[in-house]
């Protein structure tokens, strides 16, 4: 999945960008594809959506674009005439995104915006609080106890010890008394955040109810989030390639040189096994909380409270670390975060009160007919089977009765009698018959609406209807190309093969050596033992040698390496023997080649996910030149230079 949607980000089509300009007409067609018109307002939205995700110069050349959208375009041609648009599969699919989809639209955008501040306001800091719950059965209706025993359980806590409370009340089934610790937004239930971030510190709240039962809760402080951290590490990957050292030894040994003032940064470039953060001397990214994919190093980062301070080394699941702070900052901004927290509030609890505003506004915007008496007569057809789930439906039911109508969208007595067969079928405990009916039917009106309201968005809302198409174009193309390219290259065992053999000086294993390089801060012991190689001194011999009593004066790197290699000086000659010594990255280094393995060709299985790639781009050449021939692609001269005139222009 995460293939398709690279493959659909790469076409742009998930954003709106809307271009107005007087040179070109609403209704001015750029080209056609077999008498089929795209228009030059299409063009020049998508032209100018993906002109800051080109990497290529040329691309964002006109023309050189107009020939991708044009490819595009032939692509989307031959799919539907192999008739992919009626797969049940795509069907299925894009059905399923458009539902996900029109999620970001069914909304009320001012009181998501509301709720997205308070979020924000409350992720700002931690509270520490306690609570005790009394817990009540789902179903029951006579709360009276439950709430009479809150009460006198919050009357102890203004005057006990929460401690001892706990001890005394807490059974673990019907009343549950515990310490929560540090919290943030999110992390209960919007009703029990709301009631713990408006109770002030050293309070108890009053009672106050959620779907577990009766609570209260004691604050006893409330703190600044964590914020956001960085640090720098140095890794030895629990599977290090290092033939000469177990890697608990060889993070022990680095260390060891830290200790004796060998500086972090160069250890990290000369060792780390992390290569996108030695680099950069092993500095990392800021990240916060709950944002890496191990506690043990996220716990330890955070634990550290002076910058530049550095850590022992420790062990996590992907080897082990050397840690060094650099900063810590507090919570990102508000504007860095609404994004992020918008999605949050839309999956959490607190999403109905914005769905009571949006149901709210869709009845008063669309146009909805019914009349009581409807009502009255599913009233009268209620009896007690319905709360033993036995109730059926009169045989003398209407059914083609007009119920309720929405828009140009008509329900008949039969839509909402099965509703409420379904609905007593769940279960639904005794009540008034009234009530009962009163609450199923805004229930069914509700859901209606949201339904008829999603059934229209794409012709009433014009951001939803163009990324919505554009995600069904994508979609077909991922599935042509997969069909035609990708899945059919994979299988032409014999295509690639005849592929490689006549493309193999384009796959070659570049000169590399199979060396050891010996690293000191101290240039006289790297002469020490460049001396030692010389006289053919044996490896642990030398480095029992030189790191004597406990300290770490000397590190061997044992690798086959080409000239890029981290462990190599950027002019390194390779020549069989031991080297000069070199100084860089703040070290004295020399290196010891054993062997020099010479530039070779490289095997299919060695090269095989390149040459697939190569052999892929062949084929598409050839298949793009027959949809040219058998497609015919006709291009508007005067709107193409209309196009152009624009495009300078902005």
């Amino acid at each position: 999945m995460n293939i398709k949607n690279n493959i659909l980000s790469i076409w742009g089509f998930l954003s709106l960008v809307i271009f107005t300009n007087a040179q070109i007409q609403k209704d001015d067609v750029l080209f056609t594809v077999e008498n089929t018109p795209v228009l030059a307002s299409e063009f020049l939205r998508v032209y100018n959506k993906n002109l800051d995700l080109v990497i290529d110069e040329s691309q964002k050349d006109v023309d050189e674009y107009l020939k991708l959208f044009i490819n595009f375009k032939l692509k989307l041609i031959e799919a539907r005439a192999l008739e992919y648009d009626k797969n049940p599969k795509y069907i299925k699919e894009l059905e399923s995104y458009k539902k996900q989809l029109a999620k970001n639209y069914l909304t009320d955008h001012k009181v998501t915006d509301q709720l997205v501040k308070e979020a924000y306001e409350r992720i700002s800091y931690d509270v520490k609080a306690s609570h005790i719950l009394v817990k009540i059965p789902q179903n029951e209706k006579d709360t009276v106890n439950a709430y009479t025993t809150i009460l006198e359980l919050r009357e102890r806590l203004l005057n006990e010890d929460f401690e001892s409370v706990k001890k005394e009340v807490h059974n673990g089934t019907t009343i549950i008394a515990e310490d929560l610790g540090y919290f943030s937004g999110f992390k209960m239930v919007y009703a029990f955040e709301n009631v713990a971030y408006t109770t002030a510190i050293g309070e108890v709240s009053m009672p106050f109810r959620t779907s577990f039962g009766y609570h209260v809760i004691k604050i006893f402080d409330k703190r600044k989030s964590k914020g956001e951290v960085t640090v720098g590490h140095i890794m030895i990957s629990k599977n290090s390639k290092d033939s000469l050292i177990k890697p608990e030894i060889r993070i022990q040994k680095i260390y060891k040189l830290i200790e004796q003032g060998e500086d972090f940064e160069s250890l990290a470039r000369q060792f780390s096994d992390d290569k996108n953060s030695a680099r950069n001397g092993g500095k990392l990214s800021p990240f916060k909380s709950g944002q890496l994919r191990s506690i043990e190093f996220e716990d330890l980062a955070f634990s550290l409270t002076e910058i530049e301070e550095i850590s022992k080394p420790f062990k996590t699941d992907f080897g082990w670390h050397i840690v060094k702070l650099y900063g810590k900052k507090p919570l990102a901004s508000f504007e860095d975060m609404k994004f992020d927290l918008r999605a949050k509030v839309r999956r959490d609890k607190r999403s109905k009160l914005i769905n009571t505003s949006l149901l709210n506004t869709l009845k008063r915007n669309y146009n909805i007919q019914k009349t009581n008496h409807e009502l009255a007569y599913f009233k009268s057809i209620i009896n007690d089977e319905f709360f033993k789930r036995s109730w059926t439906i009169p045989s003398g039911l209407d059914t083609n009765k007009n119920f309720l109508k929405i828009g140009n969208k008509q329900f008949t007595y039969k839509d909402f009698a099965d509703f409420l067969y379904k609905s007593h079928q769940k279960g639904i405990a005794k009540k008034p018959v009234d009530e009962l009916i009163e609450e199923q039917y805004n229930t069914f009106l509700n859901s209606r609406l949201l339904a008829f309201h999603e059934e229209n968005l794409e012709y009433e809302n014009t951001e939803f209807a163009e990324i919505l198409n554009e995600y069904r174009e994508g979609l077909l193309l991922f599935d042509l190309m997969e069909a035609k390219i990708w899945n059919a290259v994979k299988l032409d065992t014999v295509g690639l093969q005849t592929y490689f053999k006549s493309h193999k000086a384009n796959y070659m294993w570049q000169e590399r050596i199979d060396a050891v390089v010996a690293t000191s801060t101290k240039e006289k012991d790297i002469n020490t033992v460049k001396k030692m190689l010389e006289n053919g001194d044996d490896l642990e011999d030398i480095k029992t040698k030189l790191n004597q009593n406990d300290s770490q004066n000397v590190i061997f790197t044992s690798d086959i390496m080409n000239a890029e290699h981290q462990a190599l000086p950027k002019d390194f000659n390779f020549k069989e023997g031991l080297s000069k010594v070199y100084f860089y990255n703040n070290a004295y280094h020399v290196i010891n080649v054993k062997h020099i393995l010479p530039e070779t060709e490289k095997t299919l299985e060695e090269s095989k996910g390149k040459v697939i790639i190569d052999f892929q781009d062949e084929v598409e050449t050839t298949w793009l030149k027959k949809l040219e021939d058998t497609y015919k692609v006709v291009v508007n001269k005067d709107v193409l230079a209309k196009v152009k005139s624009q495009i300078k222009n902005n």
